[in-house]
């Protein structure tokens, strides 16, 4: 079977987040129906224009039926397809196969959480397996210090490594007025944060927001006389390898090293081509280890890669620019968000806005670094 997906052929037409920091009285339901009200005004279309429905929340399994319900709107179509922060790449995938082959014709891909008002925890029903349980990890936090250690271990990357991604997020989220996360943050402030689970401390963890984002897909050919510029979707992919990471046979490589190539063959390009990247940054190793499995540097040098600078504003390859799950917003799961920024890179519309961007690669991450999905998204000149 191959990787057949119509390079182009699906566009985002509409986009917005809501709620970014805190949003204290908001159910999550309530910021998310926010958000994909503002993406369809942002198109030009409106509820009875959607007929798809894609969408997960961090409180309700039901979160297909209970947006719908919410919006008074009935989908044809509706996925509730949850594998965390990837979910939202895949949502797109699905969502494109199905307006190529004329069983929808406008998706509306949403997600929203007020875990910090409402707690100031992850939210999620998750837990470790039965197998993980009696070493009593913290979930998800373990199993990604587990990563860690072991990539410190085999290829010398150093607690300076992992702070060179703090500090890069942080450095694009001072000049983002929607990122929560801003002011001074340096290297001695990263090695002297409190340990979380070692090598993990607190700076190496996202944050816990509130907040709320949607985009809306339809065809590229509708998309070019709506209210904004399309962005094409050329390529997305994705791939899982495991749930519980301790049956990864190998954990400094994840499936991101599948689904990144892939998506980049259907889109025809290559890590090089690519301007910007806006990966899931749930952990400083997340983004060493994603930027190494996708390609942008050899596996085991992705820590000497962030430290070179590469990484942050003025680099050669500008990654996470609103600031990331590390600085912008981590709502529980950040995937959408990341496909937000990327597409805002290309519409010249971010906060950090990049000269001429026509490729940019944004990529998702669940579980235990478990599911990845990527996504390659370019301007109507690539078309």
């Amino acid at each position: 079977m191959g990787d057949l997906f119509p390079r182009g052929k699906t566009a985002i037409a509409g986009l917005a987040t809501y709620g970014i920091g805190e949003m204290p009285g908001y159910s999550s339901l309530e910021l998310t129906a926010q958000a994909a009200l503002r993406a369809l005004a942002d198109a030009g279309l409106t509820l009875p224009d959607v007929d798809a429905l894609y969408v997960c929340q961090p409180d309700d399994f039901f979160a297909g039926l209970s947006l719908a319900e919410y919006l008074g709107i009935h989908p044809r179509y509706t996925d509730n397809n949850r594998t965390g922060g990837s979910a939202f790449m895949s949502h797109m995938a699905s969502a494109a196969l199905a307006l190529q082959a004329g069983y929808i014709d406008c998706a509306l891909i949403a997600y929203g959480s007020n875990q910090r008002s409402n707690g100031g925890k992850l939210a999620t029903r998750i837990t470790s397996n039965v197998w993980d349980a009696p070493y009593a990890p913290l979930f998800p936090l373990t199993s990604y210090a587990l990563a860690t250690a072991r990539h410190m271990h085999a290829f010398g990357t150093t607690r300076e490594d992992l702070a060179a991604v703090a500090l890069a997020a942080r450095a694009w989220a001072n000049t983002n007025p929607e990122a929560f996360a801003r002011g001074p943050l340096t290297l001695e402030d990263c090695l002297a944060a409190r340990m979380i689970s070692t090598p993990i401390s607190v700076r190496d963890c996202c944050l816990v927001t509130d907040g709320a984002a949607a985009i809306v897909m339809t065809r590229t050919d509708r998309a070019r006389d709506l209210a904004q510029a399309p962005v094409p979707v050329l390529g997305a992919a994705a791939a899982t390898w495991w749930n519980a990471i301790t049956q990864a046979p190998d954990i400094t490589v994840t499936a991101a090293s599948e689904s990144g190539p892939r998506a980049m063959a259907m889109a025809g390009v290559a890590p090089a081509d690519i301007q910007t990247v806006q990966l899931y940054d749930a952990f400083t190793i997340n983004t060493i280890l994603f930027l190494e499995d996708l390609g942008f540097c050899p596996k085991g040098e992705g820590g000497r890669f962030v430290s070179s600078g590469a990484i942050a504003p003025g680099g050669s390859l500008p990654v996470n620019t609103n600031g990331g799950g590390l600085s912008y917003c981590h709502p529980g799961m950040y995937g959408l968000f990341a496909i937000i920024e990327a597409a805002r890179q290309i519409r010249g519309q971010a906060a950090n806005q990049l000269p001429g961007i026509d490729l940019a690669l944004a990529h998702g991450n669940g579980g235990t670094l478990s599911s990845q999905a990527t996504v390659i998204l370019g301007s109507m000149a690539t078309v």
